[in-house]
């Protein structure tokens, strides 16, 4: 991959997750601004997690037999465009739900799709994901850190307004790659009955990463109400987010030599152990403000190193025209199947035990999730 090979990769990873950076954290306050209620803002982000489940899969059918998957990217993120657009025409429940799920189908199939498209073109240069990966952090960060600042100034009302401008970027961040992505190589020996549901550890491999995904539901749902509830302010609040992202950037530039000093399986290991410990202490040590911020620290391996070794892995398990369909499928178990269990499990601990217990809950399923990876008994094929 040339270097602005590179550049045009890391631009649209820093404009996709710009979008989520302004919607997952905003879109609760602007429906709720509307005069919904909690329940609705739920649904919203419900229904955000579970479009991961259809959206995926049936998008990696297209992408993965054409010659051209760039053109594919393209046209996913017009549609998002022209879909997310109808949230300005509208204010009643069904139709907003309704918008949200042709919205949530269409974005949430782009990600798996690029990530196979830079997998694929990084060839064995794979161990770089994390260094053009890291700019979607930084775009997450930027616009996550300012949008509230100028909802707070221009009214939620704005909310789809400011949203709309990300997508039109994001849109023609994506245009370079319709053309110079390049396709997938054959996989000799591969038959339509080679299904990749059963090649040997997919099962495992996906089942691990959808409870890890699901011990983080407690932290995307609560982690803010969380800390407001042991006494931390806003700006305290913001801090500790911060130092999550900055952490998790910052790791995503070392993480190459990291993966080659380890290896992706131990160091995947090592990754859920430390998320387990991660919301144990967020559950039992909210008080302390300087110890939730070593905490925070943490996300540079529970996320971003662990995020890493999944995609060295994916490589391994679904490699050439697999990619694409392979990426699909670990999108819609892990966050799909896993977002939808981890908010449910962390709405029900949180609502019997408050955060303690929610984070609990998260610290179980992720000491499960690495249960089930140590006790593997298939190595990613070659």
């Amino acid at each position: 991959m040339t270097p602005r090979q590179r550049l045009l990769y890391a631009q649209f990873y820093f404009w996709y997750y710009a979008v989520i950076g302004a919607y997952t954290p905003y879109v609760g306050r602007w429906v709720v601004a509307m005069g919904h209620g909690g329940a609705m803002a739920s649904a919203m982000i419900g229904l955000w997690y579970a479009s991961r489940v259809i959206g995926p899969p049936a998008w990696a059918t297209l992408t993965s037999r054409s010659a051209q998957p760039g053109r594919w990217l393209v046209h996913g993120c017009v549609l998002g465009l022209a879909s997310f657009a109808l949230f300005t025409l509208t204010r009643a429940t069904i139709p907003l739900l309704a918008v949200m799920a042709v919205f949530g189908f269409f974005y949430n199939a782009l990600l798996p799709q690029f990530e196979a498209m830079t997998l694929t073109a990084l060839g064995r240069a794979n161990h770089d994901y994390g260094r053009i990966r890291l700019w979607g952090s930084l775009g997450f960060l930027l616009v996550a850190g300012s949008y509230g600042w100028l909802l707070d100034r221009l009214g939620d009302a704005a909310f789809p307004w400011l949203c709309l401008p990300l997508l039109i970027i994001a849109a023609l961040a994506a245009w370079p790659h319709r053309h110079d992505a390049p396709a997938p190589a054959a996989i000799a020996g591969a038959t339509n009955t080679d299904h990749l549901w059963r090649r040997p550890g997919v099962r495992r491999f996906l089942l691990m990463a959808m409870l890890a995904q699901a011990g983080f539901g407690t932290f995307y749902v609560f982690f803010t109400l969380h800390l407001q509830a042991h006494g931390h302010d806003g700006l305290h609040v913001g801090i500790l987010w911060a130092i999550g992202v900055l952490a998790e950037i910052v790791m995503f530039w070392f993480v190459p030599g990291v993966l080659a000093r380890f290896g992706a399986p131990r160091l995947l290991g090592a990754c859920l152990l430390i998320g387990s410990v991660r919301w144990a202490l967020t559950a039992l040590y909210a008080d302390s403000f300087a110890l939730m911020a070593l905490v925070q620290l943490s996300h540079a391996f529970s996320f971003a190193v662990f995020q890493s070794c999944l995609m060295r892995m994916m490589v391994e398990f679904f490699p050439g025209r697999r990619a694409a369909v392979g990426q699909g499928l670990l999108y819609g178990f892990s966050s799909g199947f896993g977002g939808v269990l981890g908010a449910a499990v962390a709405a029900v601990l949180w609502h019997y035990g408050g955060g303690r217990w929610a984070f609990l809950g998260g610290s179980a399923l992720t000491a499960l999730a690495w249960l089930i990876h140590v006790l593997r008994k298939q190595r990613p094929p070659g």
